[in-house]
């Protein structure tokens, strides 16, 4: 039976790794501003520029559905898999609305989608594995550097292009919620060189998928 419910598990997350990689993400919730929001005329330049950190959004929120994922497929408490997971269904919503602005800014997706995912399964499941307190602790860690992130992002987007700042103001107050309830929920401080490791690791891909 534990065999079955484990070929069952894994079967899941590879279902959900095909969704989160090659299926078009469908958001619970509309784009944040709505689509009635007159989309500013922006350069070139500027179109660009939010091109470039979109994409990054997009790379970190599939980055972000890895992590989770990784997660819950070893968490330990059924309670901490099934936060795990609705955060991750949360955090489609962020996917959907990166998906849905690079396409108005005639952008891509990071082509590297498939290694982020891929790299950041590995990091969630390997923080899994050491408990679902560390497990939770990962995740406090994760969302209050990705809030940093996104307040980067609020000060380089062009002030005049509202819907992508609509769009990265509703992800930094989402991912502040998902950090306060892994607290909650009982998640541990991380020692100082983990910590570190998670925002060099996170610099690599943010700078990578900036460009590619």
């Amino acid at each position: 039976m534990d065999a079955c419910r484990s070929l069952d598990s894994w079967i899941a997350a590879a279902d959900r790794a095909l969704r989160a990689l090659w299926a078009p993400a469908h958001a619970a919730r509309p784009v944040p501003a709505g689509p009635d929001t007159v989309a500013a005329e922006l350069t070139i330049d500027k179109r660009r520029q939010a091109a470039a950190l979109m994409r990054v959004n997009h790379a970190g929120e599939i980055a972000a559905q890895a992590l989770y994922h990784g997660q819950a497929l070893v968490a330990r408490d059924e309670t901490t898999r099934q936060m795990l997971l609705q955060a991750a269904r949360e955090e489609t919503d962020h996917l959907a609305w990166c998906a849905t602005r690079l396409t108005e800014l005639n952008a891509r997706a990071s082509v590297l989608d498939p290694l982020w995912y891929a790299g950041s399964f590995t990091i969630g499941a390997l923080a899994g594995l050491l408990g679902d307190r560390v497990s939770l602790g990962f995740v406090v860690e994760t969302e209050r550097q990705v809030e940093g992130h996104l307040d980067g992002h609020l000060g380089a987007l062009p002030p005049e292009d509202h819907r992508s700042r609509a769009i990265v103001e509703q992800m930094r107050t989402d991912e502040i919620a998902h950090g306060a309830h892994a607290k909650a929920a009982g998640g541990i401080d991380l020692p100082t060189p983990v910590r570190t490791l998670m925002s060099v690791t996170a610099k690599v891909m943010t700078t990578t998928a900036y460009w590619i």
